[in-house]
């Protein structure tokens, strides 16, 4: 194995590098690095400069996900060339280093194309490194150190996560598995969109197609169509402004696809029911309920977040989804399907916010254990006889899913465990359950990785 990558980004991916979005890419990080969300740095840095084109945006945004996603490689490439980050003492001549080593080992670039948008003045401050010292940085040969020894050492720094939770996941996973997850995890995701209304995915696909978008379907859910290069111009298409078509990743489809009755009990299909979404959140899961329920329908939605919340209500406004409703609080004894997409570590969706590796500690994993299984005891009472839970989240890990599960189920005599093999068919349930869970793990499904389990109410008191 070697630690550098072999090949180098796809230049129509990584947008237009500039020094104005040099100057944007390394605000963000720097606010990352001071403990701020990746989403939010992002946001505040794009806003801040004013004026960049499409591809320089596009540019800006990859930068910031790779210099988090790459840090702990981008450090050793610093440490091998003789600047340790605990030499260089200012937050921003350490993100210079970092900025300029992603550009020359994951982007094949050389000073003549890096120079001009890193040198003096800026492109941030304070700073001390000259500019020779940068040139250097990117022009002195870069040996290949030795790997270590161990199996998770060398995966957590070849694909740059912290050992504790590569450690975590080699006792869960072989080898060959364990690398391909990472290695999935550590690339840029693609676009995955579900097309709407529930089972219009080939008529979507034909109007991109006469719209020039180059999309094809995902197998693995009915909805899923990743969008296969590199351009947003899928946003600028009719279909889209019309609402056809809505982002959400193919682990986040099947988690609402984990909501329907069984194949051969119901037919599939929800329309008709009530589902209450507990943990809304922005919105996504709860729109395609909507889509599942439809009119005849209704789909609860809350969240403890007021923010995220408001934003769920606009975005079921602006598609006039009036079959979508927020009480607070949410009347849970009338719902026949309550998902519980629960707060959780987000390890599956670390290649989307990679941020997030460096701020989990297995402190915080067990924290989250405590906090999913008290949202489920406390919803328990509140669900009537019959009603399926569903259990979700983004975790790869099984404190935050199998053992959440298994400790309510311990503790509430009330509920049993259903099989999630009938809801998917045979054929995808051999690629997407592990026993009675839903386990969609990358890079088999791509873009991400989701659990989900099925809870029913026996109809007992209680």
């Amino acid at each position: 194995m070697s630690l550098w990558p072999d090949t180098f980004l796809d230049e129509a991916r990584l947008g237009r590098p500039s020094r104005r979005a040099a100057t944007a890419a390394l605000e963000a990080h720097l606010a990352v690095l001071k403990g701020e969300p990746l989403k939010l740095s992002l946001a505040e840095a794009l806003k801040d400069a004013g004026g960049l084109g499409g591809q320089e945006r596009r540019f800006t945004a990859l930068a910031v996900r790779e210099l988090s996603r790459h840090q702990r490689l981008l450090d050793l490439a610093a440490r091998t060339l003789g600047h340790a980050p605990s030499r260089i003492g200012l937050l921003e001549d350490q993100a210079l280093v970092r900025y300029v080593l992603w550009r020359r080992i994951f982007c094949g670039a050389n000073w003549a194309r890096i120079g001009p948008e890193v040198k003096l003045p800026g492109p941030v401050r304070p700073r001390t490194l000259k500019d020779d010292f940068l040139e250097r940085v990117v022009m002195a040969p870069l040996a290949e150190p030795p790997l270590p020894e161990s199996v998770p050492d060398r995966l957590a720094t070849r694909y740059s996560f912290p050992t504790w939770l590569v450690q975590r996941l080699a006792e869960l996973h072989p080898e060959p598995v364990l690398e391909a997850m990472l290695a999935a995890l550590d690339e840029e995701p693609a676009l995955h969109l579900r097309a709407r209304p529930t089972g219009s995915r080939d008529e979507v696909l034909a109007r991109l197609a006469e719209e020039g978008v180059a999309a094809e379907p995902v197998v693995l859910a009915p909805g899923a169509v990743r969008v296969a290069e590199a351009s947003h111009k899928v946003f600028e298409t009719r279909v889209m402004r019309e609402g056809r078509l809505q982002v959400q990743d193919v682990g986040s489809q099947l988690i609402v696809e984990a909501c329907r009755p069984i194949i051969e009990e119901g037919g599939g299909s929800l329309a008709g029911w009530t589902v209450a979404d507990v943990c809304a959140g922005a919105g996504g899961k709860t729109l395609a309920l909507a889509d599942e329920v439809g009119k005849a329908g209704r789909v609860l939605a809350g969240d403890r977040s007021r923010r995220r919340l408001a934003h769920a209500r606009d975005r079921a406004r602006e598609l006039s989804l009036r079959h979508v409703s927020f009480p607070h609080p949410l009347p849970l004894e009338s719902a026949d399907v309550v998902l519980v997409d629960a707060p959780c570590s987000g390890t599956g969706s670390l290649a989307r916010e990679p941020d997030q590796k460096w701020k989990l500690s297995a402190k915080a994993v067990a924290e989250f254990h405590t906090t999913q299984l008290e949202l489920l005891r406390e919803l328990a009472p509140q669900v009537k006889p019959g009603a399926l839970v569903v259990y979700a989240t983004c975790s790869l890990l099984p404190e935050e899913n199998d053992t959440v599960v298994r400790d309510f189920l311990a503790q509430e005599s009330g509920f049993s465990l259903e099989p999630l093999a009938p809801v998917f068919g045979p054929e995808r349930a051999a690629l997407l359950c592990d026993g009675p869970f839903l386990r969609a793990l990358p890079p088999r499904v791509p873009g991400g990785g989701f659990f989900a389990a099925r809870l029913r109410k026996g109809p007992g008191p209680g």
